[in-house]
């Protein structure tokens, strides 16, 4: 099936691209994207007296974690068919990264860093939540 753009439609001009995840224990991940990635808080949100969410950034990237409420249960399987990919600035910081992961203890490597056939070095691990990520850099030649 192809879909063609009506002729009067206007390019999409977007210049970044944020996301927001549900997490079990909100101040623990807010604790995890910080420490262990190198985030840094830019806003947490209350209600009731108590940390129900966080706005973490790193370089343009924007990420608001939320407070589950359980409604949905929560052994529900999280971000599935979804998948979010960090982009860095060199190698070194992908070794890094995956390094910082493996020493916390929390969060899964899901594989190890490695230069891939397409051109870039990379890897993907789970946050605390189960939430797919990568960590990339393009290689160069």
């Amino acid at each position: 099936m192809t879909m063609t753009a009506p002729a009067t439609a206007s390019t999409l001009r977007a210049t970044t691209m944020g996301c927001s995840l549900t997490c079990k224990d909100v101040q623990a991940s807010i604790r995890w994207y910080r420490d262990v990635l190198g985030f840094s808080v830019a806003q947490t949100f209350e209600r009731d007296g108590k940390v129900a969410g966080a706005a973490i950034v790193a370089g343009d990237v924007r990420i608001i974690l939320n407070q589950d409420d359980g409604k949905l249960g929560w052994d529900r399987i999280k971000g599935q068919g979804l998948y979010l990919q960090l982009n860095v600035e060199g190698p070194g910081d992908v070794d890094a990264a995956a390094a910082r992961i493996k020493a916390a203890g929390a969060g899964t490597l899901l594989d190890e860093p490695a230069d891939r056939p397409w051109g870039v070095r990379m890897f993907h691990f789970k946050d605390l939540d189960g939430f797919k990520l990568g960590v990339s850099t393009p290689l160069t030649r």
